[in-house]
């Protein structure tokens, strides 16, 4: 399979740079663009001689040679057509190609905090309807300045030559169609805006939708949703008829205002046959001409109406086209043992706010599994995700000696490995759930992770399908495979929030003992609200009020913290009446 390739393009933010860009294309569509509109006025002008012979009833021969002619001049232009549009197509999709990639990886070099101020129905239709919109304009700009502005001169120049009065009465009326067209530009401009922001606002009404159904469902809102999607609908219809409506009503009237002169064309041209200055056949072929350019002329609105829309919609996608950056592979990772060092973190999501968590301090090396634990929204998971590097921190977070922030974000995707509270799954097999496409081989971290027996039951294996999100599976499953997947490339450092939420104590106990057995050279921060393992961790950070109230070894807190011991107690207490029912 081919793979588009991105070449280096300097200010893809101007439109200019994108006919510029495809060098080759656009000098092979100019080539046939000029050919076939400048050879097509040959049509009508054989078209006539054929008349003519007919009428003046020359030989069978004679005749048949000019229609041989014709019919070949036809195919000839035909074939120039063909190539035309060839190459238009190839332009419009290469671009529309160029275009997604850009917004994609602008979208992947986008730092956390960025994409989190993003709407994701906004986000999406500007990658994909606002491109094809913005793509149309641009093909449709380059298909009329050949199909519209070569043609209409070609046929200009032919008609002047013939009879430069008439041509000249003739057309009078097309400026004032093509006139009226580029006025109401600006009338369209504003419904269109007003219809892409609502189609914005609908993509992301149907993602919310999608993602949280079965909630609304449960808790008896899906009536009430549907009744407000059918009204949001029905606004985006309103705006999409407003949109078109003045695009597709006035086309008859340009076409009307612009064929008035066939009056002036039959007038004088059927006086110039009687007088005998023109045959039947020249003024066939004229009024062929005059016809072709008028309706030319009419349909140029269309031209001024799709390049207003694509206006439209290449000032949304405009901010999202940066220069394309190769992501940075080449890692200065220390191979050595790891060693994490924490001094005075402080952590919020937004910097204008006040801090998450403050005065953050700890240390863990190779080898070690720290927990992290503590009351709800003691700022847990706000840990684990300071540690990522994907946010700005204030303080010292050392991972071998270097700053994270310091990291590339390809070397810290191959030092951290994270696992969420969410297990997040795709819509495909265990194994591409847990390699991510990486190939590797992952009959060992399923035994680490308890889920060898569960995949026995399985008739397709590593190939099961989970469903969408991991429906087909059970809670359990769902979080082992995620597990896996932070697991399988046995990073220096594993960050896992939660994991074990929905896996029973028993499973969880030996998921423990493989990962102390199995990854001696990572370190593992395990955030857990359940301490049961927690006596079988290395060092345990206990947080409240967003900041370290203790840390130490189990044994250690329950000595001296009341709130750790109060907590593990009564879990323990729970757990052991639980056991017992």
């Amino acid at each position: 399979m081919s793979k588009l390739k991105i070449e280096p393009m300097k200010e893809p933010d101007k439109i200019i740079n994108y006919w510029k860009k495809e060098k080759v294309v656009v000098a092979c569509i100019i080539i046939s663009g000029v050919s076939f509109n400048s050879a097509t006025v040959l049509g009508p002008i054989y078209q006539g001689k054929l008349i003519d012979s007919i009428v003046n009833g020359n030989a069978l021969s004679s005749v048949a040679r000019l229609a041989i002619i014709y019919v070949a001049i036809i195919g000839i232009i035909q074939l120039m057509r063909y190539f035309k549009r060839f190459y238009i197509r190839r332009f419009a999709n290469s671009t529309s190609a160029v275009m997604r990639l850009m917004i994609y990886n602008n979208i992947m070099h986008k730092r956390t905090s960025e994409l989190d101020k993003e709407n994701m129905g906004n986000l999406m239709t500007r990658a994909v309807s606002d491109v094809d919109l913005c793509v149309e304009g641009m093909r449709k700009f380059t298909t009329e300045i050949f199909d519209t502005g070569v043609l209409m001169a070609a046929y200009l120049i032919s008609m002047l030559f013939y009879n430069v009065k008439i041509t000249i009465l003739s057309i009078l009326f097309i400026p004032i169609a093509m006139f009226l067209a580029e006025k109401l530009k600006s009338i369209i401009y504003k419904y269109s805006i007003d219809f892409r922001k609502k189609s914005s606002e609908v993509a992301d009404i149907t993602y919310d939708v999608i993602e949280n159904s079965m909630l609304y469902r449960i808790s008896g809102m899906e009536a009430q949703n549907r009744a407000k999607y059918n009204l949001d609908l029905e606004d985006l219809q309103n705006k999409g008829i407003k949109a078109s409506i003045l695009e597709n009503s006035m086309q008859p009237i340009y076409n009307v205002i612009a064929m008035m002169g066939i009056t002036i064309v039959i007038h004088l041209g059927g006086s110039n046959v009687v007088d005998g200055s023109w045959t039947v056949g020249i003024f066939s072929t004229y009024i062929t001409m005059f016809i072709a350019m008028a309706n030319k002329a009419s349909k140029a609105s269309k031209l001024f109406n799709s390049v207003q829309k694509s206006q439209v919609s290449w000032k949304r996608i405009k901010p999202y086209l940066t220069e394309y950056k190769n992501r940075n592979t080449v890692s200065n990772i220390n191979s050595n043992s790891t060693r994490l060092s924490v001094e005075n973190l402080n952590f919020s999501y937004t910097l204008d706010k006040h801090n998450t968590i403050e005065n953050v301090s700890f240390e863990g090396k190779g080898g070690e599994i720290i927990g992290v634990t503590g009351a709800i929204a003691a700022g847990k998971s706000t840990l684990g995700l300071s540690l990522l590097g994907l946010y700005p921190y204030i303080g010292s977070v050392k991972i071998d000696g270097r700053e994270l922030k310091s990291y590339s974000e390809y070397e810290r995707s191959q030092m951290i490995s994270y696992l969420g509270h969410k297990p997040q799954l795709l819509s495909d097999t265990i194994y591409n759930n847990i390699t991510l496409g990486g190939g590797q081989d992952i009959s060992s971290v399923l035994k680490d992770v308890c889920f060898d027996d569960d995949l026995i039951m399985m008739s397709q294996g590593q190939n099961t399908l989970v469903g969408n999100g991991g429906v087909r599976l059970s809670g359990g499953q769902q979080a082992r495979i995620a597990l896996a997947r932070a697991l399988i490339n046995k990073n220096k450092i594993i960050i896992l929030d939660d994991p074990f939420s929905a896996v029973d104590m028993n499973t969880e106990e030996k998921i423990i003992k493989n990962l102390k057995e199995n990854y001696k050279d990572s370190l593992i921060i395990l955030i857990s609200h359940r301490l049961a393992i927690f006596p079988k961790v290395d060092q345990i950070i206990l947080l409240h009020n967003d900041k370290v109230i203790e840390y130490g070894t189990h044994n250690e807190l329950m000595k001296r913290s009341n709130l750790y011991a109060t907590i593990f107690d009564l879990q323990c207490t729970e757990g052991g009446e639980n056991n017992g029912k």
